[in-house]
């Protein structure tokens, strides 16, 4: 068994495939086939299967890329903990995000960190907030952007965020400086399922309503689309307006009353878990932002 081979193994398992884990490690695709298949050989057991959507684990896969993932890691930090001895950091980061998020709150903050550790290379993944989740929780980031409240994560507060409602152009409420939360009851609502979800939720319930849900969809490009289609309308994140604006002014984005926000913040280990775990990289990556985290309690979105 050679770490070469688990290496390949752990690509496989974050990218969803053979031809994803060769594009992403710079080597050939049956490169790829051949040291999974050598590693499921030696060790007598199926470690993926091929699928019309990509491979999956199987259940021996599983476990093998659980101890794989930490073999790699320790391995790993033999020379980074060496080398941060001295005093430099080097090694990997590996963040990852909302894509709503990324470019306002953590490209910044990644920015920082590379003028000061240039040494580091930065492997960023994006996805909704139960993917983040996910893979902090098994090791595939060691850092990464989610909604408060997130119980069980060491966090550190980034900002809050601004929810807006959608409305196709030309819709009665679209002229209106601020939409009443109880005006969507009477609308067909396309409801997000990400990390939004039980913030909207939340919201209507405290407004005394139950929302329309005609549609649901989990990216915000999709969302805004339908909106401008005129299938309904939709509650989304201020920072997501890109999507919106790419639908050429068939959507509107207005405030709402009473104002709806989301608070993101950066979440490192499980709470509990000593910060001597997190490699020398991402130690460095939680001080920087610690140090930027604005004074005073986090203000958790409600659920």
């Amino acid at each position: 068994m050679r770490l070469s081979q688990l290496r390949v193994l752990l690509a496989v398992a974050e990218h969803g495939g053979f031809t994803a884990a060769a594009e992403r490690m710079g080597i050939s695709q049956p490169a790829v086939s051949r040291a999974v298949a050598s590693l499921e050989s030696e060790l007598g057991a199926r470690l993926v299967v091929r699928g019309r959507d990509g491979v999956r684990l199987t259940e021996p896969g599983r476990r093998a890329v659980t101890h794989a993932r930490e073999a790699v890691r320790h391995f790993d930090l033999v020379r980074t903990e060496v080398t941060a001895a001295t005093g430099a950091v080097t090694g990997e980061l590996r963040p990852a995000s909302l894509p709503t998020a990324t470019g306002a709150l953590l490209t910044p903050r990644i920015a920082e960190f590379t003028d000061r550790h240039p040494r580091v290379r930065v492997r960023l993944l994006e996805g909704f907030d139960r993917d983040v989740r996910a893979w902090l929780e098994r090791g595939a980031v060691e850092a990464g952007v989610v909604t408060l409240p997130a119980p069980g994560l060491d966090v550190v507060e980034l900002g809050s965020d601004e929810m807006v409602a959608l409305l196709p152009a030309g819709h009665p409420l679209a002229d209106t400086p601020a939409v009443p939360v109880p005006a969507l009851a009477k609308e067909p609502f396309i409801l997000s399922t990400g990390g939004c979800r039980p913030l909207i939720r939340h919201a209507a319930r405290q407004a005394g309503i139950e929302l329309d849900v005609a549609f649901e969809a989990a990216e915000l490009s999709a969302i805004a689309t339908m909106v401008g289609s005129g299938l309904g309308v939709s509650i989304a994140p201020a920072l997501g307006r890109g999507a919106w604006q790419n639908t050429k002014g068939a959507v509107v984005a207005r405030p709402l009353h009473p104002p709806l926000r989301r608070t993101l913040a950066l979440a490192f280990s499980p709470a509990g878990a000593e910060v001597g775990d997190l490699s020398p990289a991402a130690r460095a990556f939680r001080r920087l932002v610690r140090d930027h985290a604005e004074p005073g309690p986090a203000r958790p979105a409600p659920v």
